[in-house]
């Protein structure tokens, strides 16, 4: 069985040979590869190059190709900082005034180098790898994420809070998601097998989960129907602890959850029920980063014993995996799954 029908069979819910893995280790795979993030993010040899690397070096299923968390904003006009050996990073926001957001135009994201970098990096793992692994193209920010970052976080937040900004709330939303839609289009086009979107300042740790209900939620939908009317399944991604809200994720119409390792797994298997699959949560940085093989041994196997039984599993970290982990521990964690002999599977 390849990578590929491993991924395939897990979010479709059928069973697998072995437990399928898919890492979000593009930092990592950058860093073994010898490429700095400044040249991962601009030149999509250098990124497709470092996840072959990665799976020659691993032997994983499942590629989640990501770059940062700004190139949607950047897109718009967000300014940004690229250090040359970090993930690029916003500057602050550029609406200053909510009253502004009427006055914004839509982008064309195929003009946008930072966005064909994704989408040439994609084309070129496809061409690589052909049927053999499945490649997941992120597609940045959700619109309630990626509104944050174009209004900026502290005032984002006051906006939420005052009744009288709600149109040009919903405004911002909708420009947003104008934005990601795109994205998820243009994904759609280059061979993925799967599109994704990370929406983590909706999570608990950040607003209520009436906010995300009211306004996250509905974008979050909107996107898994895109990629669903695309023909492609659909993940979603929010950091923190989201057991307060795994139902409405659930309710989000993604094929699969990937959770931060801050959710607790009973909790999130519960409440995937049978019909979500569950990517992750391995604690990236105090288990895989900062731990030992015994340790990662030890967490990977609570986590498969914990979803034994159900084929909607996808082993991986709980967040991104940081450039300096051992790896000697990402072994360990890919060993163990190949090893386990639990009923994974009905």
């Amino acid at each position: 069985m390849t990578g590929r029908e491993r991924i395939e069979r897990a979010l479709r819910g059928e069973r697998t040979d072995v437990v399928p893995v898919m890492l979000h280790n593009f930092m990592m795979a950058a860093r073994e590869e010898g490429v700095t993030m400044r040249r991962f993010r601009s030149d999509p040899d250098a990124l497709a190059r470092s996840f072959i690397g990665a799976v020659e070096r691993y032997g994983y299923d499942g590629i989640i190709v990501d770059v940062d968390t700004v190139t949607l904003a950047a897109a718009l006009g967000v300014p940004v900082d690229e250090p040359v050996d970090e993930p690029a990073r916003v500057r602050g926001g550029m609406l200053d005034d909510l009253d502004g957001v009427r006055g914004l135009r839509p982008v064309d994201l195929r003009e946008s180098p930072r966005v064909r970098v994704w989408l040439d990096g994609v084309r070129l793992l496809r061409r690589h790898f052909g049927d053999r692994m499945f490649i997941r193209g992120n597609c940045d920010q959700s619109p309630f994420t990626l509104a944050s970052l174009v209004r900026g976080m502290d005032r984002w937040m006051m906006d939420l809070t005052e009744p009288e900004r709600e149109a040009d709330v919903r405004a911002l939303l909708e420009y947003c998601a104008g934005a990601t839609l795109q994205f998820i289009r243009l994904m759609a086009e280059t061979g993925a097998d799967m599109t994704s979107n990370g929406d983590s300042v909706a999570g608990p740790e950040l607003v209520s989960p009436a906010v995300f209900r009211r306004y996250a939620l509905p974008h979050d939908r909107r996107c898994a129907e895109e990629s669903h009317r695309l023909g492609l399944p659909y993940g979603l991604h929010i950091c923190g602890n989201t057991s307060a809200i795994l139902g409405d994720m659930v309710a989000s119409g993604a094929d699969a959850l990937d959770l931060d390792y801050k959710t607790d797994a009973v909790r999130a298997r519960a409440a995937l029920g049978g019909g979500t699959t569950f990517i992750g949560n391995i604690d990236p940085s105090g288990v895989l980063a900062l731990g030992t093989p015994a340790l990662v041994e030890s967490a990977t196997l609570g986590l498969l014993r914990c979803f034994a039984g159900t084929p909607r599993f996808i082993l991986n970290a709980g967040c991104a995996i940081p450039p300096v982990t051992p790896p000697e521990n990402l072994l360990a964690m890919i060993r163990t799954a190949r090893r386990f002999k639990g009923e994974v599977r009905p």
